[in-house]
């Protein structure tokens, strides 16, 4: 069983925690100060400290650096008041887990506990990766949908198409169909087909001999020749010209290709998996893509999933890409806050798993502590300038206004009105969840816990 210390100087919070936590399942223990608490800690082992902060005698912080001396890798989640949120910054950058403001939403003291202890009973959540498919990472429905595919599809000749936006993983997925088939030995040779001029996609493909036209020095295999008896991955397949398209086709109909400027046809035996992020149906019905090729190359279609359809992989990937590029640059940043984590949760990725990899990367690198805190995330300008584009239409503004009133009192009061109602809104619209109010008000989860103060707001 899982056990807990909980070390607060007020009775009644210490019997709260003690009576929630042991219905969740976790054996407690309780100290009323800090050096109760250690003399507790060096008698048995604990999975989990909870300390407030602000004590008298050894503070909450002075006690976080003795855990930490005594055992550096037990996790510590503080407890800050509404008065000292500073504190709770410090404590996470001395090596807290996480913290908990008061007064407590409840559902947020179990998510954060059960992260911290998760550990005991759990793998770290970097080996949670599909072993057949390294590089690939995601254990959501969707994605155990396409590593069934995968294993199913792998070891047949049949061509491929990956449907899917930006950043979703389309080539890692085409590269575990290729490594899990028959030919993994042979090459995978990739191509993106709007990154090469039309005049050149042709010798790409298909090659050139010498002097078939200008610059062309030596013999050069295409594409498909250095693919032969392997794979070809054709990504921003919706790219190629109607000329090209009818090309290609001939090669998938008749398995032979022939080089520019060459009178010899070349026998090729090619697996073609090609990839889009373009609607090809669409494309079809606007003329600016052959049926016929669409036919040859969708034998087997694959649609991966926006990272927004998939967000139980979100804190997967995180954990991921946080020990990747803590390597890569030398930092010790090995974890996140909750709040920084729902943040995370509550964005809807436009730049899909891409742009997730490059927020932690960012994070790591401006990070001075040892936590991914929410102040370290930087989202893209262009979702938060959407926001605030269409703030003033939203519900919450329109809830909240009330223009009778504008002209009865004076601005500052209706200023501080219509801010406690767009608070009081936003809580409601969130089931009090303070993490989600302030990131649907656009504001620090700090802003928002003094303006409730202020406000008074229950």
């Amino acid at each position: 069983m899982i056990s807990i210390l909980v070390v607060d100087d007020e009775q009644g919070m210490r019997d709260f925690l003690k009576i929630m936590l042991k219905k969740q399942g976790y054996q407690v223990q309780t100290a009323n100060n800090g050096e109760t608490a250690l003399s507790i800690l060096k008698e048995g082992p604990f999975d989990l400290v909870i300390s407030d902060i602000r004590m008298p005698g050894t503070s909450g912080l002075d006690l976080l650096g003795s855990i930490k001396e005594l055992n550096p890798d037990l996790p510590v989640i503080m407890i800050t008041a509404f008065a000292s949120p500073d504190d709770a910054v410090i404590a996470m950058k001395n090596g807290a887990f996480d913290y908990i403001s008061k007064p407590f939403n409840i559902e947020e003291i179990k998510s954060v506990v059960d992260s911290a202890t998760s550990r005991k009973n759990k793998s770290d959540p970097i080996s949670q990766k599909s072993d057949s498919f390294p590089g690939i990472i995601g254990q959501s429905r969707e994605m155990l949908k396409i590593y069934d595919i995968i294993r199913r599809i792998a070891p047949t000749p049949a061509n491929v198409l990956i449907y899917g936006e930006s950043g979703t993983g389309k080539e890692l997925v085409a590269q575990a169909i290729h490594t899990s088939s028959k030919v993994a030995d042979n090459p995978f040779i990739p191509i993106t087909c709007s990154a090469i001029p039309d005049e050149l996609m042709e010798s790409e493909l298909f090659g050139h001999v010498k002097g078939s036209f200008t610059g062309a020095i030596c013999d050069k295999p295409g594409l498909f020749a250095q693919a032969n008896n392997g794979t070809a991955f054709l990504d921003e397949i919706g790219e190629l010209t109607p000329l090209i398209q009818t090309k290609l086709l001939r090669v998938l109909q008749e398995r032979e290709i022939k080089p520019v400027g060459s009178t010899k046809i070349q026998q090729i035996n090619v697996r073609i998996i090609a990839a889009t992020n373009r609607i090809l149906e669409d494309e079809m019905a606007a003329g600016r893509f052959r049926e016929d090729l669409f036919y040859r190359l969708a034998v087997v279609p694959i649609r991966v999933p926006p990272l927004r359809e998939r967000k139980g992989d979100v804190p997967l990937l995180v954990h991921h890409f946080l020990h990747k590029y803590s390597k890569r640059l030398g930092k010790e940043v090995q974890e996140i806050s909750s709040y920084a984590m729902q943040v995370l949760m509550n964005y809807d990725f436009p730049g899909n798993v891409r742009e997730l990899e490059n927020i932690i990367e960012r994070g790591v690198a401006m990070e001075s502590s040892n936590i991914i805190l929410p102040e370290s995330l930087s989202l893209s300008a262009a979702a938060r300038q959407g926001k605030q584009e269409s703030s003033v239409s939203s519900p919450v503004f329109q809830a909240a206004s009330g223009e009778e009133e504008l002209f009865d009192i004076g601005l500052e009061k209706v200023v501080d009105n219509l801010e406690k109602k767009l608070i009081t809104y936003a809580l409601e619209k969130t089931n009090n969840s303070k993490i989600q109010a302030a990131d649907l008000l656009q504001i620090s989860f700090r802003s928002l816990r003094y303006k409730i103060k202020k406000y008074g707001i229950e």
